[in-house]
């Protein structure tokens, strides 16, 4: 079942890579954007699946837990791409991330007693706490009935870049052995695997004090005239 899974893999990663650069190079909104977008969702997810269950054959908790943290943010940065509204799959979304959050830190605290090179408990605190703020902001759009304007974008934008740097992460990092001899353990792979921090904050800034993105009051309707 290896084999199978393992090209799974690394075909939903090398187009999860290209169409998630794409996505993040094109004007958003664009048509261009939301077919980019659309691959690069499909891409990760197939990716995460394929990976969560490599992991388990081959027993690597911390590929599970990278692969559970990937399809939650993939999935609900999709939704909040896609709709305002809140539904079913949102109130599942949150239970899986207080979930995962947890079981990634009981990880990190069970590491620290019994190390892992496979799952060391600095990356296990880092995603709990990622998948922390997450589920938190899950709660605040839940009690608020659905979320619009620039808040949903926000939204939509860090959980794509953050499913992305994985992504980057696990390819740059985690498989430097596929690259030339001279540029294992290089400043130029970090760079490569952390560059979409950057063009988050970016976009997250023009989002802030870009008007394109805030929401507009309804008109307020004319008086009838006699």
């Amino acid at each position: 079942m290896r084999l199978p899974l393992l090209i799974l893999h690394i075909l939903g990663g090398s187009i999860g890579l290209l169409s998630g650069t794409f996505a993040i190079a094109v004007r958003k909104g664009s048509r261009l954007h939301r077919a980019s977008g659309n691959v690069f969702t499909i891409a990760m997810l197939t990716l995460a699946s394929s990976g969560f269950c490599l992991a388990i054959l081959k027993s690597q908790r911390g590929n599970i837990i990278g692969s559970i943290v990937t399809f939650y943010m993939i999935t609900t940065a999709w939704l909040a791409g896609r709709r305002r509204n809140i539904g079913q799959p949102d109130w599942a979304a949150l239970f899986v991330g207080l979930g995962g959050a947890a079981a990634v830190i009981t990880l990190g605290v069970l590491t620290r007693h019994h190390p892992d090179k496979n799952a060391p408990a600095g990356m296990c605190f880092f995603f709990g706490v990622v998948l922390l703020l997450a589920a938190a902001g899950d709660i605040r759009m839940l009690t608020r009935g659905g979320i619009a304007g620039r808040q949903r974008i926000t939204r939509h934008l860090w959980r794509m870049c953050f499913g992305l740097f994985i992504a980057t992460g696990s390819f740059f990092l985690g498989q430097q052995q596929v690259f030339p001899a001279f540029l294992r353990g290089s400043t130029f792979l970090t760079i490569l695997a952390v560059l979409p921090f950057p063009l988050m904050i970016y976009w997250l800034v023009r989002v802030r004090f870009s008007k394109a993105y805030k929401v507009q009051p309804p008109p307020t309707p004319m008086p009838a005239t006699p």
